[in-house]
């Protein structure tokens, strides 16, 4: 038996962003097509092998520890977006806004995939989960740039549904209108 398992479950790509230079803005490009190399996406500030450490890591490194990128792409659910955007009383959340580089329609729960399942493009393109992207107040600051007083409702409203982090596992190209293949491992859930 294979350690992933293709489920019946695929997306279309409605969305690609490229952050040129997140010291600059965390606000994002829309583009129509990318190239995805084992550093992550073509031209994009979060691609890299390797990253700083950060606070989501604190209780292994110190801040800035050299480490591998598994952060290299954030990936939201254009469903879970439109639910955003209702808890924060705005009619549309633009994924430029809140540094999304891709956004899926069609997988249900899309923020609990669980860490190491795959997305596979036609073309073989393949994008790793690595967790869950949890909400931080970062992008108030650019959602207020567009949407007076309506960014520090992000962070709450965002809570268990801001999509998850990823790296590269087979480069390629991916574009918008792409199909997706969800592959989730095979691995029981751990149960100590």
């Amino acid at each position: 038996m294979p350690s992933l398992e293709k489920t019946e479950f695929t997306a279309r790509i409605t969305f690609l962003g490229l952050n040129l230079d997140r010291a600059d803005s965390l606000r994002n490009v829309s583009v129509k097509h990318v190239r995805v190399g084992f550093d992550g996406f073509e031209g994009e500030s979060h691609s890299g092998l390797t990253r700083p450490s950060c606070a989501r890591v604190a209780d292994l490194y110190p801040r800035n520890t050299e480490i591998k990128n598994t952060r290299q792409i954030t990936i939201l659910s254009a469903e879970q977006l439109g639910m955003i955007a209702e808890k924060m009383n705005i009619a549309v959340l633009d994924p430029c806004l809140i540094g999304a580089s891709l956004v899926l329609e069609g997988i249900p729960d899309f923020s609990h995939i669980p860490p190491g399942a795959r997305l596979q493009a036609e073309n073989g393109t393949t994008l790793t989960i690595d967790l869950e992207n949890r909400p931080c107040h970062l992008p108030a600051l650019v959602i207020n740039q567009d949407l007076p007083n309506k960014g520090a409702a992000f962070k709450l409203a965002a809570k268990n549904l801001r999509g998850v982090s990823a790296w590269v596992e087979r480069s390629g190209t991916l574009a918008l209108g792409d199909e997706i293949a969800l592959f989730v491992p095979t691995q029981p859930a751990w149960r100590p």
